[in-house]
């Protein structure tokens, strides 16, 4: 069978050869004569393209009457018919136009990303997707750029449903997220569990199609005082496709190859199983040595994409973009307490459009956004018995699901004009929603007993914020070397939103099955035979009731200026500072100051140092559960109270203030011929970070064992270096390319501000490392990539760091070990270094159709196996490249 496929394969692409098409070659050049490097063509509506070598030269291969297609940031993209020519030279006019490319991290319109005074990376997302089989853009991001990280979480309620992401370690909520220019909302989920983010909100980066972005921007440097709270560590801006030459599209599809080869010598017979596709252990003989390997396919995984253009007038253009995914559960080897340890199963629909209208000459209307819908469901913690099972429901105990209906919707509508004094105006509304709503399925109320459902509405909660810009910016092309000024205002309002469940989810029932409300009077059920109470709401996510709901609103006003002033041909200069006013907690104002210089035609040298803040979440204010949080697999029944709480005031914990930060940066970037490089420092100093703290014991609580709380818990500081090298090289009819990011990150926690309470209680060893393992200490990629004709290959290597955690044993009494120091000794998992290998193999079967077929984490690698005390039950915890192997996957991409 896989020789009739290769055979097919090598026919259909024999075929395709057989076409009139000659080389084409010529030279790109701006408008002062000079060559351009890098500039990327294609042959219109095909997937053929290149680029530029260091002397602007180029060659592809093209009919007659094909159109090439140059683009280059920062510059006005043209098609150029070939009308039979062997010879097409061009040249490309610097963007000044409606329509100009401005880089995120400089408003002016004549920076590229190596022309700024800080590091921006500029990820083409259509070269990018096609040399991989991740169908979900933070996927796309963890093995593109050097300080992403991102990966999918087990076992932690609503982190299984929506991937918390960093960037250079910090929390997801300190990296502002905008959509062509303009600020996204964020998700309402918060991270309560042990995973990356814990206590942290972030925007949902997969909420946008992967198939409507021309590009991302990823601006690694601290950029509050130009763009507002939340960019702490830097700014991620998405930016639209607008072609408007036909229709383009991909359908893939890709499953997991689990070889999960684990050694289980050292546990007991009942720590360990094989589990069907249902989460629950099979029968398996055991010989005491090793279960081998467990070896099958799932996660199978569906994506379909479409994206159409169209323009509207000379200028304008409508672009519409539907991508559908569906995505299989994965399951991997757990302990008994977890059966259903494995990535959630996702089946998601998502619309996009971006389009520009022209009104007049100098002025047009530009509209965009979308709508995101995802059905996730995923696996809680398996209760085996006692007080917790009903056997008249589940003999054998039953591992409940946690299932969620997500839906983002977005829409920003603004307008653009030049004024006769050439000043740019731009004045925009955004307006976004994220809405999570729980449904529990697999599940009961214990305190019903025998007569309760078996699913419920949990209810859940939303996030909602509207946003209004006016911004202004003139360049002045003869002040000094060139200037160009830009100042706004931002209104911007957020309303945060708990909504109850029905009441068999959250209310806890008496012995007649009337809902609990006197306690005194009222008795709650017991299990006969352990002799506890049966506890209320549904097993695996108790619901949202009355008194969790909460909705609350505030507003936010800011003014910024900023300029970058060219003082010399060599020496750039910019400044910003903005101004923030909450509602809720006050004033705060920040700057930057950054510079580049040309130390020579080759070499630039830039540097930054700005102050940052980050504003408390009204999720992390207003947030507020009853929950059960499982340790070392035994229960324990927990209360998340509201920072606004008298209950959380009695425990000494403060009203949360903004996070403010210190920012700096000093780097350099290179261009020798077809070599590029990027070396960028940067040391990060955050105050009064805001927490999840650790468990307090809360006897004066009802049916509450343990509370929890957010404080401004924690300092730190982190240090790193991200490195991006690229080389790029045409021989005759082939091209061939080398690209290597790395990152070198280390943080540090300064002071831990637990005041008058105990240290290990508020920000325990384990929650210290829960935050410094929100990255590798490192990750270093390397892709090569070949590319001649009707085929191209690549190989891509990534190297992620050790990475240490404490697990549950930190909960156990110290004396057990010999002292707290053995405690935390016999505590740590230690994930030692892995490398993770992609194969990907390209085949254009003809002008409009391409094949890839390839493999992610080719030698099925996985963490170092932990012991049963892991956080999420399984025998590695989310970290690194994940938990799921081997994924094989073939993409048909099609253009028209």
């Amino acid at each position: 069978m896989k020789i009739s496929i290769l055979f097919l394969l090598s026919f259909l692409s024999a075929v395709s050869l057989i076409r009139a098409q000659e080389s084409i070659s010529g030279t790109v050049k701006d408008d002062a004569g000079e060559p351009l490097v890098g500039v990327n063509i294609v042959v219109k509506g095909t997937t053929r393209g290149t680029t530029t070598d260091f002397d602007g030269i180029y060659r592809i291969d093209a009919d007659g009457d094909d159109v090439l297609v140059f683009s280059y940031i920062g510059y006005n993209t043209i098609e150029e018919p070939v009308n039979n020519r062997s010879t097409v030279d061009v040249t490309l006019m610097e963007g000044v136009a409606l329509d100009e490319v401005q880089i995120v991290g400089s408003r002016s319109p004549k920076r590229t990303s190596t022309d700024t005074a800080v590091p921006v990376d500029v990820i083409d997302v259509a070269e990018v997707t096609t040399q991989s089989g991740r169908i979900e853009v933070n996927e796309l991001l963890q093995y593109a750029a050097p300080s992403f990280n991102a990966n999918k979480q087990s076992g932690s309620d609503g982190a299984d449903h929506i991937d918390p992401a960093t960037l250079r370690g910090l929390g997801p909520d300190q990296t502002l997220v905008l959509i062509n220019g303009k600020r996204r909302h964020q998700s309402s989920l918060i991270n309560i569990f042990g995973t990356r983010g814990r206590g942290n909100t972030g925007t949902d980066l997969n909420a946008i199609p992967a198939a409507a972005i021309k590009r991302i921007e990823i601006l690694r440097d601290g950029a509050s005082a130009q763009y507002g709270s939340d960019a702490i560590a830097g700014v991620i801006n998405i930016v639209l496709k607008d072609r408007t030459d036909g229709v383009s599209g991909v359908v893939s599809y890709g499953a997991y190859n689990t070889n999960a080869d684990v050694d289980v010598s050292d546990y007991e017979a009942d720590d360990y199983g094989v589990w069907n596709t249902d989460g629950f252990r099979l029968d398996t003989e055991r010989d005491g040595n090793a279960i081998g390997k467990d070896k099958n396919f799932d996660g199978g995984s569906v994506k379909a994409a479409v994206n159409y253009g169209v323009g509207i007038g000379e200028k304008g253009y409508a672009n519409f973009t539907m991508e559908y995914i569906s995505k299989n559960k994965t399951l991997r080897p757990a302990f008994d307490f977890r059966k259903g340890f494995g990535e959630a199963a996702i089946d998601g629909l998502n619309l996009m459009v971006n389009a520009a209208i022209p009104v007049s000459e100098n002025t047009e209307f530009y509209a965009f956004g979308g709508r995101n819908y995802r059905d996730t469901d995923a696996y809680a913690f398996t209760r085996n018995g006692g007080a917790r099972v009903i056997p008249e429901i589940y003999p054998n105990g039953f591992t409940p699901r946690i299932t969620s209906n997500i839906t983002d919707n977005a829409i920003t509508a603004g307008f653009r004009t030049v004024l006769d004094n050439d000043w740019k105006v731009d004045l925009s509304n955004s307006y976004g929603k994220n809405n999570f709503h729980y449904f529990i399925k697999g599940t009961l109320n214990a305190s019903l007993g025998e007569v309760s459902p078996t699913d419920f509405d949990a209810g859940g909660h939303s996030l909602s914020q509207n946003t209004t810009n006016l911004d202004f910016s003139k360049y002045y092309e003869d002040v000094l070397y060139g200037m160009n000024l830009a100042f706004g205002a931002e209104y911007r309002t957020e309303n945060f939103i708990i909504f109850a469940g029905e009441e068999g989810s959250y209310g806890t029932y008496d012995e007649n099955g009337i809902l609990i409300t006197d306690p005194a009077n009222q008795t709650q059920p017991v299990d006969p035979i352990s002799g506890d109470p049966r506890p209320g709401g549904s097993q695996g996510f108790p619901g949202y009731g009355p008194a969790n709901e909460v909705d609350r609103s505030r507003s936010n006003f800011s003014l910024y200026a900023d300029g970058e002033f060219d003082l010399s041909e060599s020496f750039l200069l910019s400044a910003a500072a903005r101004f923030e006013n909450y509602s809720d907690f006050g004033s705060t104002l920040n700057g930057k100051l950054a510079a580049r210089l040309k130390a020579s035609d080759n070499i630039n040298v830039r540097g930054s140092l700005s102050s940052g803040f980050r504003a408390p979440s009204l999720a992390q204010i207003y947030y507020n559960l009853r929950f059960t949080n499982f340790v070392g697999g035994e229960a324990l029944e927990s209360l998340l109270s509201p920072n606004n709480s008298p209950v959380t005031a009695s425990f000494g914990i403060d009203q949360l203030k903004e996070e403010t930060a210190l920012n700096a940066g000093l780097g350099f970037t290179a261009t020798f011929g077809a070599f590029n490089a990027t070396i960028d420092g940067y040391y990060i100093n955050v105050q009064d970070r805001i927490v999840l703290t650790g468990n307090f014991d809360a006897p004066q609580i009802p049916n509450v064992e343990a509370a929890q709380f957010f404080a401004n818990g924690a300092d730190t500081e982190t240090v790193g270096l991200d490195v991006v090298l690229s080389w790029r090289k045409n021989f005759a009819d082939s091209r061939v390319s080398a690209t290597f990011t790395g990152n070198i990150n280390n943080m540090t926690i300064t002071e831990v501000k637990n005041g008058n309470l105990d240290e290990q209680t508020f920000f325990g060893e384990r929650d210290k490392a829960f935050l410094l393992a929100s990255a590798p200490d490192s990750k270093f990629t390397l892709n090569l990539n070949y590319d001649k004709d009707w085929f191209n290959a690549g190989l891509g290597f990534t190297r992620f760091s050790r990475i240490e955690l404490l697990d549950f044993q930190t909960f156990e009494d110290p004396a057990d070990y010999g002292g707290f120091q053995n405690q935390i000794i016999a505590a740590t998992d230690t994930y030692d270094p892995k490398i993770v290998t992609d194969l990907v193999l390209g085949f254009e079967l003809c002008d409009n159709l391409k094949l890839n077929v390839g493999a992610n984490n080719l030698f099925n690698v996985y963490p170092d196996q932990q012991d049963d005390w892991t956080e999420a039950g399984g025998y590695w915890d989310s970290v690194q490249m994940g938990f799921s192997g081997t994924f094989y996957y073939t993409r048909l991409g099609f253009n028209f």
